[in-house]
């Protein structure tokens, strides 16, 4: 058997304590770089001036300016940069939902390949969709946002179900095996609704593909409250994540709750990627890529993670999205295929330096 690569030994994936989020893996973490903060909330701005400024018409930043301050009333570009701006605001929200509900996963079930779809999330949404469509008839992306809602929460119930139904209670390995289960499950029965319905796969197609554009600061305020919970619960259970990455047994000693910090970051999870998924549709890579990033850059603690993680997600799809816009003009290139245009390669790298290190 070949030797852990370094993502294997960086991830929070042992129960040594050696390279963990734990007590040990904390203290001896990689201090932040000084100026990390400053250069990512610059590149954040930078991503999100881009954002609302470049597309198939590129608005100057003069312009720009008098929008945003109220002086461009009576300007042609007004209604372009309105939409814009809204855009932008649900890239920064459901890049951060992402990427902190990745980081989230991969401590929660000590696997650094988890990402938010793990827990079937993506899949019960889309099924909610699709019965929405095709059962019911709605047509709206503001109907799509509470259906999407309810089946992301059904399907984490359900996966939570399934795992605690084994002697010991919920463990990161059934939870991983039940989430790919009710994932493939769900997909599944989508799949078989929408071959036998022309006009609701005609529908569907244009939420899975995964967008942030087309949506309205109204939707905005709907799902907000959902993120700032789903926010509020991972930032309280950070610490937790570093106990639980040490292993059940460890984390006990510890004097930690294991059933109720797990209870916690799942439903943390589960809030924040229901409530994107809801907002944009599937979006893939982000939360899978961000985080092995944050945790190269500042080291394994989540405390250090997760807000790395909270400003570099809205980045990566803000640009993402950006650089679609630009590439097909006068077209588009949805976000959801942009991250995995640019989320691919790069993993390909994360995963060549780690066999390179384990040579």
């Amino acid at each position: 058997m070949s030797a852990p690569t370094t993502l294997e030994r960086e991830g929070p994936v042992s129960s040594t304590g050696g390279e963990t989020g734990g007590a040990r893996g904390v203290g001896s973490a990689r201090r932040r770089p000084p100026g990390l903060a400053v250069l990512l909330l610059a590149l954040l701005v930078v991503a999100v001036v881009t954002s609302i400024a470049l597309g198939s018409k590129a608005i100057p930043l003069g312009d720009l300016l008098q929008v945003l301050t109220g002086d461009g009333d009576g300007m042609a570009d007004r209604g372009i940069v309105e939409a814009r701006v809204a855009r932008t605001v649900v890239g920064v929200l459901v890049g951060a939902g992402l990427a902190v509900a990745g980081a989230a996963m991969q401590g929660l079930t000590r696997n650094p390949l988890a990402d938010p779809g793990l827990l079937g999330v993506n899949a019960g949404a889309g099924l909610a969709v699709v019965v929405a469509i095709s059962v019911f008839g709605v047509g709206s992306l503001s109907g799509y946002v509470w259906w999407a809602m309810a089946g992301a929460g059904l399907a984490a119930v359900l996966v939570h179900a399934l795992a605690g139904l084994a002697r010991g209670g919920v463990m990161p390995l059934r939870l991983t095996l039940a989430g790919a289960a009710v994932s493939a499950g769900l997909a599944s029965w989508s799949s078989g609704v929408l071959v036998s319905s022309r006009q609701s796969f005609d529908s569907f197609r244009f939420w899975q593909v995964g967008t942030i554009g087309g949506r309205g600061l109204d939707l905005v305020v709907t799902v907000l409250p959902f993120f700032a919970v789903g926010l509020v619960v991972v930032l309280l259970a950070v610490r937790r994540l570093n106990a639980l990455a040490l292993g059940d047994d460890l984390a006990r000693s510890l004097g930690e709750n294991v059933v109720l910090a797990r209870a916690a970051v799942a439903l943390g999870v589960a809030v924040l990627c229901g409530a994107s998924t809801a907002l944009a549709g599937p979006i893939g890579f982000l939360g899978l890529v961000v985080p092995h990033v944050a945790r190269f850059v500042v080291g394994p603690d989540h405390r250090r993670i997760v807000p790395v993680c909270l400003v570099a997600g809205p980045t990566l799809l803000l640009a993402a999205d950006t650089v679609g816009r630009l590439v097909a003009q006068p077209s588009e290139v949805q976000a959801g295929i942009m991250t995995a245009v640019i989320g691919v390669p790069f993993f390909v790298v994360l995963v060549r330096r780690g066999r390179m290190a384990s040579l």
